[in-house]
């Protein structure tokens, strides 16, 4: 085990978790990039949204696991959530995510 599983856990096995949990996904990226291609099911929330559907993403009562192209703009968009009382996990870039779920 390296020591950052170790210390953070090991982050596939965190979105297990979070999947068994009934999490919904949400892409971070802008609708544009979301329309040519994103994860079926997921929500399409551009980052620069994410603060305004705070009250609405509550309402799901679930954890969240965010993405995005890279996993830059989705590190941002769990950190949001997670200020604001929302489980949520930073899932990285949408195909690498699509291609453990």
């Amino acid at each position: 085990m390296g020591l950052l599983s170790f210390l953070f856990g090991n982050k596939n096995d965190m979105i297990k978790d979070f999947l068994n949990r009934g999490a919904i996904i949400i892409d971070v990226r802008t609708t544009q990039e979301y329309n040519q291609g994103a994860i079926s099911g997921s929500k399409n929330m551009p980052l620069q949204t994410i603060q305004s559907k705070i009250k609405d993403i509550k309402k799901y009562n679930k954890p969240v696991i965010t993405c995005c192209a890279s996993g830059m703009r989705s590190v941002s968009a769990a950190s949001i959530l997670k200020s604001n009382g929302v489980e949520a996990i930073n899932g990285g870039g949408w195909m690498s995510l699509n291609s453990k779920l």
